[in-house]
């Protein structure tokens, strides 16, 4: 058996690659990727029939990573990955199927086992039997990366075990926020000559606001031609109680006072609100850059039961998550842009700020697509740009359902015109065509990376 294999692989070492045509160089690179992935099942398979005969203990070794280490010469990391596959595969029949086939690789199985293994015990045998199932197809069918199929941690939570997801992400959220807005400081430190260093805690919150602020200025060439302007004029004793984020702010700073009236919040604490309190003020006056053709503001999803019945978690278009009484008081302040959604997560409607009658269409944009909309691109919706399916100049309209948001290299790769992009019909999402020279069949790829919730 192993002469054999060795005859394979030297076979294919030998052969020469500059002759290939690209079909045929990117077929083997799959072809031969997908091969040491089914190895890697076998190499697992082997590694746990050698723990289970006890071969690490009587080599001397004090594990089986230990000793697997020692036998491959390989990093202890790369030998406990492998130890940890094979643990978990017996465990994961689907996985483990999928990885012998080649439908999944190695990275993906573990990852699968990992998520699987942190479920909470009262989903059960058959609750992680059927969360295997769920990420095993989403991981094959839509050919998630790793770090892509950790996002759908809660949602597979969702699906075999509602009421455990519901409590711990109740639970979770309580203790990140409360957590983050007790550490919650704002440092700046001289760090050699003429230079300062930033550093600091924000809740989400806080840092929504910071951030929907910040990243218009922080994009590329976003201060070409803007010079600074004058400073505001500095906000009157008790400004903050005046609504918006200030009002906001007031409140959450209620039993900051001592007795005597003295201010108990630390430096750091009051740098870090102050800096909040800037931003928030920023954003309302509307004197930033354009972020993608728009002011920048912050959005706040939530679907139309959670409107109507005025409770439920809701999630800003950072991906960030928020506590239903957070909802309830950013709901109070006049720049926040309620984006309301149906059942099936369609957009029904994406209110406009009070000052701003200009950007829906974008917004409701930046809520379907999170991002460049190309297949494997992560640039955010604020480097991104709005781009029609069907040119406007030739008669496509201005809609939802004829745009897509894509960053500047994209969009200028999709003027080019060897790919093609479409709306899909079913659930109105774009799906992008390759070039036959890319693929042959031309199938229609999606962007996985960004965060759906």
């Amino acid at each position: 058996m192993s002469e054999a294999l060795a005859a394979v692989v030297e076979d294919l070492l030998v052969a020469p690659l500059s002759s290939l045509p690209d079909d045929a160089l990117l077929a083997e690179l799959s072809a031969v990727f997908t091969a040491t992935q089914r190895l890697t099942a076998r190499v697992a398979a082997q590694v746990g029939e050698a723990a289970a005969r006890g071969i690490p203990a009587r080599h001397g070794a004090s594990s089986t990573r230990v000793w697997l280490a020692d036998l491959l010469a390989v990093s202890i990391r790369s030998a406990a990955g492998l130890v940890k596959l094979a643990d978990a595969l017996p465990r994961r029949p689907a996985v483990g199927e999928a990885l012998a086939s080649g439908a999944l690789n190695a990275e993906q199985a573990a990852a699968i086992a990992r998520l699987i293994g942190e479920l909470p015990p009262e989903v059960g045998a058959t609750g992680k039997a059927r969360a295997e199932r769920v990420l095993t197809d989403l991981a094959v069918g839509q050919r998630l990366r790793p770090e892509v199929l950790a996002e759908h941690r809660r949602a597979v939570l969702e699906a075999v075990s509602p009421e455990a997801a519901e409590e711990r992400l109740r639970r979770e959220l309580e203790r990140a926020n409360r957590s983050a807005f007790q550490r919650r400081g704002f440092t700046l430190t001289p760090h050699g000559e003429g230079e300062y260093r930033l550093s600091g805690v924000l809740d989400s919150a806080a840092a929504a606001y910071v951030r929907a602020a910040i990243d218009p200025i922080s994009a590329p060439r976003s201060l070409l031609g803007h010079p600074p302007t004058a400073p505001a004029p500095a906000a009157a004793a008790g400004g903050w109680a005046g609504g918006g984020f200030g009002g906001d702010l007031a409140g959450r700073l209620d039993g900051m006072v001592d007795e005597v009236g003295r201010d108990t919040r630390t430096a750091a604490a009051r740098r870090a609100d102050a800096l909040t309190f800037l931003c928030a003020q920023a954003l309302a006056e509307g004197d930033l850059p354009e972020s993608g053709g728009e002011r920048p503001q912050l959005v706040v999803m939530l679907s139309w039961e959670q409107l109507r019945s005025k409770y439920g978690y809701g999630i800003l278009d950072t991906g960030d998550l928020l506590t239903p009484e957070t909802v309830r008081r950013l709901a109070c302040d006049a720049k926040i842009i309620p984006a309301v959604l149906g059942g099936e997560g369609q957009i029904l409607d994406v209110g406009r700020a009070r000052r701003l009658i200009d950007g829906p269409l974008r917004r409701a944009l930046v809520l379907r697509d999170r991002g460049c909309a190309w297949p494997g691109c992560d640039r955010p919706p604020r480097w991104c740009e709005g781009h029609h399916v069907l040119s406007w100049q030739d008669g496509g309209p201005t809609s939802l359902d004829n745009s897509v948001l894509l960053c500047g290299h994209h969009h200028r790769e999709i003027h080019r015109g060897a790919w093609e992009v479409r709306i899909n019909a079913h659930d109105r999402h774009p799906d992008f065509i390759p070039p036959k020279h890319l693929d042959p069949l031309q199938r229609a790829r999606r962007n996985n990376i960004h965060r759906r919730t």
